[in-house]
């Protein structure tokens, strides 16, 4: 598997695709792979998930949603995963560029970028095939790489303009 087929395999078709729709679209393309593929898409959903574990994509996550647990910013680095390479590389590099993506998913009116255990399915048809378990490795360190963003108003609107104006607080 290389990256590029991983990033054909996790990219969303448009920003607001439904993500029940996105999981299971995702899970059908996963099915045909052998096991290896699996462990070897598995392992690179993972570098791609600890790639993202940082304060200032946390603070981007915080912008939009609030959020304010490690569960909810896994869902929202996996949703940043179906985006695909270039929209996922921009935010890493610069979380502030979320601010602008013109279209989210929505939920209950507001923007809802998350996506519920994305990372899991492939460990989750390997499982079921090879009735044993893929090797666990943890998708972050111990904590986000970089400073902690602060959760000033003022300071989260210099770090953020683009987000800050994007989902004013």
């Amino acid at each position: 598997m290389t990256e590029s087929q991983f990033w054909e395999l996790v990219s969303r078709t448009s920003p607001t695709q439904n993500q029940t729709d996105l999981a299971e679209t995702l899970k059908q393309k996963l099915e045909p792979l052998s096991n290896q593929e699996l462990r070897d898409f598995d392992k690179i959903f993972g570098q791609q998930m600890r790639r993202s574990y940082s304060w200032t994509v946390w603070g981007a996550a915080y912008i939009i949603t609030g959020c304010d647990s490690e569960y909810a910013f896994a869902e929202f680095r996996c949703f940043l995963i179906s985006l695909g390479k270039d929209w996922y590389d921009k935010v890493v590099e610069s979380p502030d560029e979320l601010g602008n993506l013109t279209q989210w998913p929505e939920k209950d009116g507001y923007a809802y970028p998350f996506l519920d255990e994305y990372d899991l399915i492939a460990g989750q048809l390997y499982e079921e095939r090879a009735d044993d378990e893929l090797p666990y490795v943890p998708s972050g360190q111990a904590s986000p790489a970089g400073k902690k963003f602060s959760h000033k108003k003022k300071q989260l609107k210099a770090t953020y303009p683009l987000l800050s104006a994007a989902f004013p607080f």
